[in-house]
């Protein structure tokens, strides 16, 4: 790609993100608009966002969004930090090295516009010369400065986590676990299995049990209730603002009386629901599972970490979700569902991953002219005009790479949730690894192997030529992630406009009767969105030494996203779940692979270039990252999987005493109860309004 595609492409994604800016400072607070842009705010006095964005402290972001808000915060404010020494050392000392290295071409300045961006990487420098020794400084100081920081984040997060833990609330995950594989004999329920059990193996300690029951069915009928209700609600507000409808003439002519219909139909799934939750509960529809609580956390985290039956398949504990963070349908599954489950979801995984391999290849295609003229001759006029040319190289693949994984994520929760997690933050964890996976495969690696040449997957079979091979084909794909990241500037602006929300908001508006319940702010999507981050910093330090010029543009892409999510993690976002930071392992691990990656691509281009000493003692810089990693997990990891003994025993005798615990162990009882067997209210006759169908 030239320098002039590349100023298209600059040029374009800066002046719609610009744009985009502009029309969410002018819509934001205006009345029509509030439910999109501040759903959690909505009265809230009108400010310059972006100041605002500024002013918030971390105790700010903790309280509104929770400790995985602060997280995906804390992601940006790492990623700044990398990016910021590693444009300062990139663009400030390796391109002009890299401009002035006279391998491709002489310089004609007059000229560069149409030069190939090229001329600003590592390829530009003769083979052999010692000015190579300072792109090999460069990965030894960027390698020291991310483990730094790394290390920095993860020992903050961490002490956050316990600083969370120690200054939390009774929380009832804290007291409950959850018992699977519960063992019945003929003629006795699984409650009773459950009480005796416990009340033998651990009688100091039980305090109570809910078991789990198959709903369903009720489930099922609930979610019509809900569907007609929100109708009812709808054709009522209509009929406020434009009058009652007119009635029949003679039985034939006007128009019915939907809001008696709705009415009626209500009515009748209430009767349905009520007569189903008497069903459940009478024939003890119950699940070998069940929610048992203690009287203190270390008795709960006993029962979790020490097996509970000499038959490890029978009276499986595992960590209670917060009762809001349970997901029902899927308490059914049997261990060996479950293992089936995972076994079909990983081969799916990849299955999609070689289908985008294929989508990628011919993303891939339409950066080459050549290529492009090839497959479609019939525009080959159309194409040789210059604007067009540059808008098709330079910023229609990576438009159409943006848009095609923007269906991923979804698909990738459902793998998730076919795998029987029984929680939402469980399944959107899960979700997110393999959304990363995906993104490294099918964003990354797909479209440096078939950029060249399709079918150079057996790179991979000869693990020797693996570093030549990458630093090969990694830097002839340097101009598409350019533009790539490029084009998520405007990406990442569309988060403050909230686009898809925008237009069901305006649709709602035109057809009353299909308006959507604005009532309850969405949720952040942490497994689309922190994979997508983590992205753009494996694409940062990846070209580091291969292409420098790069790194501004990805630095643009952090502070925009710093930003952005602040204000919408205040405005628009409310959290659904809380796993206390969870997520952090997760961006080390990802952080870690990218840096061993871009090492191994380093001894690749060292070699390649005629400095096999700069390859050599590049070796041990990936064993060391290693080795650093490894001291991470066991230093840190563990405090995000579980509480010490230390933190729980100080926790449970300060709590001992007060005399607020009386009340939390009787609200303790019924913590755990199946949403759908609450009972249920009647709708309201009123004209303006339904209340809620659930208690």
């Amino acid at each position: 790609m030239i320098v002039s595609a590349l100023a298209t492409s600059v040029g374009i994604n800066l002046g719609l993100t610009v744009l985009l800016a502009a029309v969410y400072t002018l819509l934001r607070r205006r009345p029509p608009y509030v439910a999109v842009y501040s759903p959690r705010r909505p009265y809230a006095p009108p400010e310059p966002w972006l100041p605002a964005a500024w002013r918030r402290t971390e105790a700010d972001i903790h309280a509104a969004a929770g400790l995985d808000g602060l997280v995906f915060v804390r992601i940006f404010v790492f990623s700044i930090r990398v990016f910021a020494a590693a444009a300062v050392l990139g663009v400030g000392v390796l391109m002009p090295v890299n401009f002035l290295g006279d391998q491709l071409r002489q310089i004609d300045f007059s000229d560069l516009p149409n030069k190939s961006v090229d001329l600003f990487s590592v390829s530009n420098v003769q083979d052999g010369s010692n000015k190579l020794w300072l792109h090999f400084s460069a990965v030894y100081i960027i390698t020291g400065v991310t483990c730094y920081l790394l290390y920095y984040e993860y020992k903050y997060i961490s002490g956050k986590r316990l600083e969370y833990f120690m200054t939390s609330k009774p929380l009832p995950q804290h007291f409950t676990v959850l018992v699977r594989a519960i063992p019945v004999t003929n003629g006795v329920s699984v409650s009773d299995a459950v009480d005796k059990f416990f009340k033998e193996y651990h009688s100091s300690t039980y305090l109570s049990h809910t078991v789990v029951h198959q709903t369903g069915k009720l489930r099922r009928l609930l979610n019509d209730a809900e569907n007609i209700c929100t109708k009812l609600a709808n054709l009522k507000s209509v009929r406020h603002t434009s009058g009652d409808p007119p009635e029949k003439f003679l039985g034939i002519f006007g128009r019915n009386d939907l809001v008696g219909k709705y009415q009626k139909r209500l009515e009748d799934l209430e009767e349905n629901v009520r007569m189903e939750q008497s069903d459940t509960t009478r024939s003890r529809q119950e699940v070998p599972a069940a929610f048992v609580s203690f009287r203190s956390r270390y008795s709960a985290a006993n029962a979790i970490y020490i097996r509970q039956s000499d038959n490890p398949t029978e009276w499986q504990t595992e960590h209670a979700p917060d009762p809001h963070d349970v997901y029902w349908p899927f308490f059914s599954t049997s261990f060996m569902e479950r293992w089936i489950s995972k076994f079909v979801v990983s081969v799916a995984s990849i299955l999609l991953i070689l289908v985008f391999l294929l989508v990628s290849a011919f993303v891939q295609g339409l950066t080459y002219m050549e290529q492009l003229e090839t497959w479609l001759p019939f525009l080959k006029n159309i194409l040789e005009i210059a604007v067009v040319s540059q808008l098709v190289t330079g910023y229609l693949p990576s438009v159409i790479l943006h848009f095609l994984s923007s269906y991923v994520p979804s698909i990738m929760k459902l793998f998730s949730t076919m795998q029987g997690f029984i929680s939402v933050s469980g399944i959107e964890r899960s979700a997110c690894n393999k959304m990363l996976r995906f993104t490294i495969w099918s964003v990354f690696f797909a479209n440096v192997l078939t950029g060249s040449v399709l079918g150079q997957l057996e790179i991979f079979l000869d693990p020797k030529e693996i570093p030549k091979r990458l630093a090969v084909v990694v830097p002839a794909q340097a101009s598409f992630f350019i533009t790539y990241v490029v084009t998520s500037w405007t990406s990442i602006a569309s988060e403050l406009t909230q686009t898809a929300a925008l237009l069901f908001h305006l649709w709602g508006s035109c057809a009353k009767c299909c308006k959507r319940d604005e009532s309850k702010p969405p949720s952040m999507h942490y497994h689309s969105e922190i994979p997508r981050v983590l992205l753009f910093g494996l694409l940062g330090l990846t070209y580091f030494i291969v292409s420098p010029l790069i790194l501004p543009f990805v630095l643009v892409y952090f502070c925009l996203g710093y930003f952005i999510y602040r204000n919408q993690l205040f405005n628009v976002y409310s959290p659904k779940y809380d796993t206390g930071g969870r997520f952090w392992p997760i961006v080390h691990g990802g952080t870690i692979f990218s840096l061993v990656l871009m090492h191994v691509i380093a001894i690749g281009v060292f070699g390649l270039k005629k400095l096999p000493l700069a390859s050599s003692l590049l070796v041990p810089l990936p064993v060391l990252t290693l080795l650093f990693n490894e001291y991470c997990r066991n230093r840190f990891l563990p405090i995000f999987e579980a509480y010490s003994t230390e933190s729980l025993i100080k926790k449970d005798t300060e709590e001992e005493s007060k005399p607020e615990m009386a009340e939390f162990f009787s609200n303790l009882v019924n913590a755990y109860c199946d949403p759908a067997l609450k009972p249920i209210q009647h709708t309201s006759n009123s004209d303006d309004r339904t209340t809620p169908l659930l208690s």
